[in-house]
């Protein structure tokens, strides 16, 4: 059993954070604002975290990522522009009954690596080169050059946040089991969206 914590969450759909990565939502919704200044006030800690549907209080994946808040910007109108960097993934124990306008968790801390895992020769060429199919395919201007010069969990988990991929996708890129597979994963699903064409049909549901 990992450590326990309770975490407010935000949850968010197709937003993915990963340990040592870093995240800049844009926080408009009143019950949302509410949560910032708590956190503020607290620990600066956020849950990040995909809802599995829709609705006002949507079911939740069981597995996230807490964010620190490392940076924030308050606007005039109450809104807050942060920049979240990434702790650990946590599993949902349960949710708690609350009264704040925010949901709130009880949560098991998971372990992650403490230094960044590399990958095999192969598989850090498969990925670049299906990274940079699916970028054509996107119309994305990328700068290769710095992107060669990224190590490789800084490519994995920078690409498995901004790719777009359906809520269940990203999921299992954030609960893949180490850094090998997550580029598997990675690279398949670029390979299928380039054979589709239709960023729509990228979905494992």
């Amino acid at each position: 059993m990992g450590e326990r914590t309770r975490l407010s969450i935000f949850p968010l759909p197709g937003a993915l954070l990963f340990p040592r990565m870093h995240l800049p939502p844009h926080i408009f919704e009143p019950r949302y604002r509410a949560m910032v200044s708590d956190a503020l006030a607290r620990d600066r800690r956020i849950g990040m975290i995909q809802p599995r549907g829709g609705g006002s209080v949507p079911p939740l994946f069981e597995i996230g990522c807490v964010g620190k808040i490392a940076h924030f910007e308050a606007l005039d109108d109450g809104r807050y522009n942060l920049v979240l960097e990434g702790l650990s993934l946590f599993r949902i124990v349960r949710e708690l009954d609350v009264t704040t306008a925010f949901r709130q968790v009880e949560a098991e801390l998971l372990v992650y690596p403490a230094e960044p895992e590399t990958l095999s020769h192969p598989a850090r060429a498969a990925l670049e080169s299906e990274a940079r199919r699916f970028a054509d395919a996107q119309g994305y201007a990328v700068d290769w050059e710095a992107v060669t010069k990224l190590d490789d969990e800084s490519l994995v988990n920078g690409v498995a946040q901004i790719a777009p991929f359906d809520a269940a996708a990203k999921q299992a890129l954030l609960e893949a089991p180490d850094l090998a597979a997550r580029a598997e994963l990675l690279t398949q699903l670029m390979a299928f969206f380039g054979r589709t064409g239709d960023a729509d049909e990228v979905t494992l549901q």
